[in-house]
Formats: C-alpha cells, structure tokens, sequence
C-alpha cells in the first residue's frame, strides 16, 4: 500500500471538497486552499454528507484524517507528500496553480489534476518537475464513485504512473490508466456523446427530462452500472455472444439514427426548456436533499454488488470488497 501521511488539496469546490472527503475518511490529514470565503462551509456540508455515506457502507474506518485550512498554496503544499489540485477549467489558471504548486511542493510529491479534459503535457508547459503530474479524473460524488482516470503526459515519469496507481487505490478508488493522451480521456467522451443526443432529443420535443433520465435509470443504467457496454453487449448475442451481436446490430450503425456529428445550438430557448423541466423534476427537492438520496442510492448498489456471488462482489462492489478488506487489515480486523 501506498503510504500518504499528509495530503494537499488545492481548490474546494464540487470535486476539491470530494477529494478532501474521500482522504480524510481514509485518516490521511489535508491542507486545503481555497480562497472563496465561503469555501469552509461547502467543505463542512460536503464531509457531512460523506460521513453519512460512509457510516452506511462500512464500519470499518480508520480515524479520521486532520483538515488545516492554509492560507496560502506553499503553506498547503510544503509538507504534503501528495497534492490534488482541483481548480477550474482554464489552462492560463491550471498553469499559473501548478507552476505555484511544482515551485513550493517537495519535489518527490506526486501531483494529480482532476481536470476534466484539459492534456496533461498542456499544463506540464511552467513545470520545473514536470515528471512528476499526472491527470487523475474523477467522477462525482467523489468520494463515492471509485474510478479514476490517470493520463500521463509526455514528460511524466512512468514510475510517477504507478505511484498515481498505488495512491489512488489506497483511498478506495479504481484507477484506470488511459493507454493514450487525448482531450477529455475516456469517461467524459462517453458522456459528451450522450449528452449531446440528449440536448437534440429534448430540442426536437422528442421527450423532457424527467422521461430521458427515467429511461437510462430504469434500463441501461443499471445494466452499466454492474457490467458496462460490451460485456452487456455480448450478453444481447446469445450464445453466440459479441460476434453475433456485431453481426445483427453492426448495419444499425449506418442507419442515420443519431445526430452525434452535429449538435444543437444553446439558444435561450433550448435553455430554458432543458432548466424549467429540471425544476419540475427536482419537485421542490434541494441540491443537498438530492445528494442524500443519490448518495443513499449509490450505497445500496453497491453494497448490492458487494454481496454478488456468495460475497466475492461484480463491478463497483468488487472494488467496495477490495477496499473494505483494506480497511480491516489497517485495523488490524481479522
């Protein structure tokens, strides 16, 4: 396992406030910077959800981590043995932040970006130890969710990868590492190509928001989120499995079904449409109350696939297996 003692967190929003989560449920002390005034209390709300979530899915947590609020990059990062930096999406910013972050941090400290699609070679550009960052997508709630994309760039040292791997699956997360650097890895292109079928499907008055969320969450989704596309795929092929499924639905791909090549305009219209709708499928519930149910949710499948042939756990409760036994072998639980 690998050992983090102290850990950095520059950036607590959404995502930096899930990573502070995630490390200090796992007993690892943080320094957080932030400088939003109000950047505390969205912490504060976001651990005790975590907590909450936490407390259902295992009894077996160390104690938890310290969080020290710095005033200042150096003062967060000078100690840190890892550094998870979590700010918006701007390269100019990503450049100015790590540039901060690569000058003031050991240089032996491992650097994850969790941007969303920004090259990691791209923002390596200011960096005097440039080898030493590795892009490590997660996906929200993150200190739920376990995977996490790690992309190297063309100067990152490979052992700094394996690193990246060791860190992260310590904390409870999946790693994947992505064979090639492309804009926005794996996971969000996947996404992006369902969202944009998604705005030209609510646009064309083809169905709202409620009815296409009902439609992955009833069907497809609970498919993927216990096997994923093509093991799914070659279980719709019969006996013959992925090759006879390539055969019968291959010519589909050729039909013009979708409108992935294009995409609709954001037009004030289209906005409206897609929020109003929104509104009326939340049905007056508060972001924080749809965190609990999407957070109660997430535990009861994946505790679900923990207990999936006779314990040995599929997809996400493998990895909630894996990670529990972690738990107990640190405290000594046999």
């Amino acid at each position: 396992m690998q050992d983090i003692r102290k850990a950095a967190c520059i950036g607590g929003g959404v995502i930096g406030a899930g990573w502070v989560a995630r490390l200090l449920l796992n007993g690892i002390d943080v320094a957080l910077f932030d400088p939003a005034p109000d950047a505390a209390r969205k912490v504060e709300e976001v651990m005790a959800g975590a907590r909450r979530a936490y407390g259902a899915m295992t009894d077996t947590l160390p104690a938890e981590g310290r969080l020290t609020l710095a005033a200042s990059i150096e003062d967060a990062v000078k100690e840190a043995d890892f550094i998870q930096e979590s700010v918006p999406e701007r390269l100019d910013l990503k450049h100015k932040v790590l540039a901060e972050i690569d000058a003031r941090a050991r240089p032996d400290a491992l650097i994850g970006s969790s941007t969303s699609g920004l090259k990691p070679t791209d923002m390596q550009a200011p960096m005097t130890h440039p080898e030493r960052l590795v892009v490590a997508h997660p996906f929200n709630p993150v200190y739920l969710l376990p995977l996490v994309e790690i992309v190297a760039g063309e100067k990152t040292d490979p052992a700094m990868v394996e690193k990246a791997r060791n860190v992260y699956a310590a904390i409870g997360m999946k790693p994947v590492v992505i064979r090639k650097e492309i804009e926005a890895f794996v996971g969000d292109r996947l996404l992006e190509a369902l969202w944009r079928e998604a705005l030209w499907l609510i646009k064309d008055g083809v169905t709202t928001v409620e009815e296409l969320d009902d439609i992955i969450r009833y069907s497809f989704g609970l498919r993927w989120a216990q096997m994923g596309l093509f093991q799914t795929y070659r279980i719709a092929g019969g006996e013959a499995g992925m090759r006879h499924f390539m055969a019968q639905f291959g010519p589909c791909l050729e039909w013009p079904w979708t409108k992935l090549t294009d995409v609709p305009e954001l037009t004030d219209e289209l906005v409206d449409t897609i929020a109003t709708q929104s509104d009326e499928q939340a049905a007056g519930l508060s972001i924080r109350e749809l965190e609990t149910i999407r957070d109660d949710n997430l535990v009861a499948i994946m505790r679900a696939l923990a207990a999936s042939q006779g314990g040995k756990g599929w997809g996400a409760g493998e990895a909630l297996n894996s990670y529990a036994k972690q738990l107990k072998d640190r405290a000594g639980i046999r």
